[in-house]
């Protein structure tokens, strides 16, 4: 959520802001005019309570001074203002309430380094890491590939749950161990990073907190019994550990690490974007979370950036860097990088990781403050997370990239420790 005073101060900046990431300006506009209504509401309410109070004060003196009827005049009015205070507190909380939703409606504003655009096109492409294998068979989608060696069981996965559940079986199973076993231990040890296994729902303060409510709810399964939400991925509940607490400032920075399942719903979804491993409902993911002290936060970026690049190279997957423009960023972030794969039986790029800084935005929301070494108020910290990595697109592109013309499939040198075999067929 935005701050309403940056917002009243410099509202043209946040009125382009919306429009560089393609969204109306309604919102702001609103928002400025329920902050003005309620400022003046809380500036008359203030009025009547020291004008009650004034009255009350003079109702003692009069009647011992023996005025009776202008004590009863003032008390008929002090009676009367209680009345005109409770319309005034009404008003006032409605519009505070107003306020606050359309808050949440307005996304984060992108940094001043993000290229303005309207779409992926725009995007701009600024590192890649290797060169695409040149195969000298006939190379296989990674869904063939998984058929060929039993790795993963679409069909029953579809009949036990539903289309985008799958089994993984054997060494597929294995290797998708391995790969978790792989991402926290770079992450703990090389990355500094505490490790935490969080829950797997949440409830919608938590939600609403990182900022999937109001934005994603269509992307969400939702436990309605009992008011809960199915993680899209751990960022929600680990950046959530801290909320409403205030931190000392020696304390920051936090960087958590999580293994967790998620699920999303991918409402929309269809085509060849979808098969095989491509997206999925329910998937596995390692993420990363930074809480930060404000002047720190795009120190910070770099630097879980560099966390997951590090894991596509020790994987030795060719990838490619890629810098959202305003109009491919999400509602929260303020700057994201897209990692993405060469995928050799596919022949295109596939998204397996975005890192993004959400500065204060979800911070306020959560209230995660930090109380600053020289004693004054607490402020607001920055929050940043990234995937590192997530698993389904990364285990397309190990098949796809490391299959042999004998159908067998290669296991890159740094996770054979972890899978304990080097080939899969």
């Amino acid at each position: 959520m935005l701050d309403i005073q940056a917002l009243r101060q410099d509202p043209d900046r946040y009125r382009k802001a919306m429009r560089d990431k393609g969204y109306s300006e309604d919102p702001v506009l609103r928002a400025l005019d329920l902050d003005a209504r309620r400022r003046a509401a809380v500036t008359a309410l203030q009025e009547y309570k020291e004008r009650a109070n004034a009255l009350s004060r003079e109702i003692g003196p009069l009647m011992k001074e023996g005025r009776r009827d202008e004590a009863e005049s003032a008390r008929a009015e002090t009676g009367r203002l209680k009345g005109v205070i409770r319309e005034a507190e009404d008003a006032a909380r409605g519009l505070e309430t107003e306020l606050e939703r359309t808050m949440l409606e307005i996304p984060n504003a992108a940094h001043e380094s993000v290229p303005v655009g309207r779409s992926a096109a725009d995007n701009a492409i600024p590192f890649t890491f290797g060169s695409p294998r040149a195969f000298d068979f006939d190379a296989k989608p990674h869904w063939e590939l998984i058929e060929r060696h039993g790795l993963v069981d679409f069909e029953r996965g579809a009949k036990v749950t539903g289309a985008g559940f799958p089994f993984y079986v054997g060494k597929g199973a294995r290797l998708q161990r391995a790969l978790v076993n792989f991402f926290l231990d770079m992450a703990t040890t090389v990355g500094g990073y505490t490790e935490i296994e969080p829950p797997v729902v949440v409830n919608e303060a938590s939600a609403r907190g990182t900022g999937q409510l109001p934005d994603k709810e269509d992307q969400m399964y939702e436990v309605t019994r009992d008011g809960l939400y199915a993680i899209p991925t751990a960022e929600v509940p680990v950046t959530n550990f801290h909320r409403d607490e205030i931190l000392p400032e020696d304390a920051l920075p936090i960087r958590y690490c999580a293994y967790t399942p998620c699920f999303r719903r991918e409402a929309g979804s269809y085509g060849k974007d979808v098969r095989g491993l491509n997206r999925l409902h329910q998937f596995d993911k390692v993420e990363l979370v930074q809480i930060v002290h404000p002047s720190k936060s795009y120190e910070a970026l770099e630097t879980l950036r560099e966390d997951a690049e590090r894991l596509l190279q020790r994987l030795e997957l060719p990838y490619r860097r890629v810098v959202l423009c305003t109009g491919d960023m999400g509602f929260t972030q303020t700057k994201t990088y897209d990692l993405e794969v060469w995928s050799g039986g596919q022949e295109r790029w596939l998204e397996v990781s975005s890192v993004s800084n959400f500065e204060s935005f979800q911070a306020r929301r959560m209230m995660i403050r930090y109380k600053p070494k020289d004693g004054s108020k607490p402020e607001i910290v920055h929050t940043l997370n990234g995937s590192a990595l997530a698993l389904p697109r990364i285990v397309a592109a190990l098949l796809e990239n490391n299959q042999q013309a004998d159908g067998s499939i290669a296991i890159p040198e740094a996770l054979r420790p972890y899978t304990g075999f080097d080939r899969i067929g």
